[in-house]
């Protein structure tokens, strides 16, 4: 109000002096010096409203009243340096400038890669982070470095009391100190020979181990999301070890491949001869009951003959050698006919012409 009447009476004044024309302290009239002062309008009946809202605006800017939170994140509330038990949630929020604060935090996943083999320059961004991988001793004090990816959250249900407790740096205080302290108990109970072989059980055993301990904490400040174990770096004497032992035993399966495709050759060519032998002897056995059938068959053709056989079936057959003689007898005078004892065939003859010649007819 002391503002608005100063800038009244500053307009009654300029008016006044418009009207008498410049007149000094003794009454007379002069002529003004110099170019005419401008008109300016000082009634701020009409804007002052505007004005007033303009003001309130540009003090609300300044002041910033309110706070954004967005998804994947919390509001931490801070009222005079306390923070407030409770996280803000996504959306937006009134706060008293200057009593309260707000401060951001993510709750997104983010990672951990423990490796010496990526790029940091390349391979950091939002909620990725970038370490070297992890040395540690085996069963024997051999050293052994291990690259692995951590993925974890905050858990957004108590985070203002993981700020309150940790500090925005907890991370550095909870997941990276029991992601090498895990590894570290894990690894220590192998032989560096064996951790290739047993790397799943490995990786599982890490992936427990860290789990449990960020579940354990005060007021479960994370949430484990998963570990995957990438490589496993053995000193080099270790590695030309694993070569030899591995070399031998591909060996060894060589020559056991040898030894048994030796036995299936050998295999194979016992049955081929088996098979021939079988082969032969079914053959020699057929060949043999046939003659035995052929035998048997011709002694039940001569039972049968013997049993058809009479004198007079004798005695016409000999009619018939003896006709078969006959006519040899006539081509050849001089042969010899002898007949065998009791008359019956066969008869004998030989040709006298020829001595060295002898023929036999039945």
């Amino acid at each position: 109000m002391e503002m608005y009447k100063m800038a009244t009476d500053m307009n009654d004044y300029f008016n006044k002096k418009k009207k008498t024309g410049g007149t000094g302290g003794g009454g007379g009239n002069f002529p003004p010096k110099g170019p005419k002062a401008p008109n300016i309008d000082f009634n701020f009946k009409g804007s002052g409203f505007l004005y007033f809202i303009i003001g309130l605006v540009i003090l609300l800017m300044l002041a910033k009243p309110f706070t954004i939170v967005e998804e994947g994140q919390r509001g931490i509330l801070s009222t005079n340096g306390k923070y407030e038990a409770n996280a803000l949630l996504p959306g937006l929020h009134f706060i008293i400038p200057v009593i309260q604060k707000v401060y951001i935090v993510d709750t997104k996943v983010r990672i951990i890669n423990y490796a010496d083999r990526i790029d940091r320059s390349s391979a950091t961004g939002e909620g990725l982070t970038v370490k070297p991988a992890i040395t540690v001793l085996d069963k024997r004090g051999l050293p052994v470095g291990i690259e692995l990816t951590v993925q974890y959250r905050l858990n957004a249900t108590n985070a203002a009391q993981t700020i309150s407790n940790w500090g925005f740096t907890w991370e550095e205080k909870i997941i990276n100190p029991v992601v090498r302290d895990v590894v570290r108990n894990v690894v220590g109970q192998y032989d560096a020979e064996s951790l290739p072989a047993k790397r799943n059980e490995i990786g599982t055993a890490i992936d427990l181990g860290i789990s449990e301990n960020v579940d354990k904490q005060e007021n479960t400040p994370a949430t484990l999301e998963s570990v995957q174990l990438r490589e496993i770096i053995l000193p080099q004497k270790v590695k030309d070890q694993i070569e030899r032992v591995q070399l031998a035993k591909q060996q060894v399966e060589q020559a056991q491949q040898e030894v048994e495709k030796a036995k299936q050759d050998a295999f194979k060519r016992e049955e081929t001869e088996r098979g021939k032998a079988n082969a032969i002897k079914i053959a020699a056995e057929g060949k043999a009951k046939a003659i035995e059938i052929e035998a048997q068959a011709q002694a039940r053709a001569n039972k049968v003959i013997s049993q058809s056989l009479t004198t007079k079936l004798i005695q016409l057959e000999q009619i018939h050698i003896q006709g078969r003689f006959n006519d040899a007898l006539r081509e050849n005078k001089d042969a010899k006919i002898f007949l065998t004892p009791g008359g019956s065939t066969p008869n004998i003859w030989v040709d006298m012409k020829d001595k060295q010649k002898r023929t036999t007819a039945q």
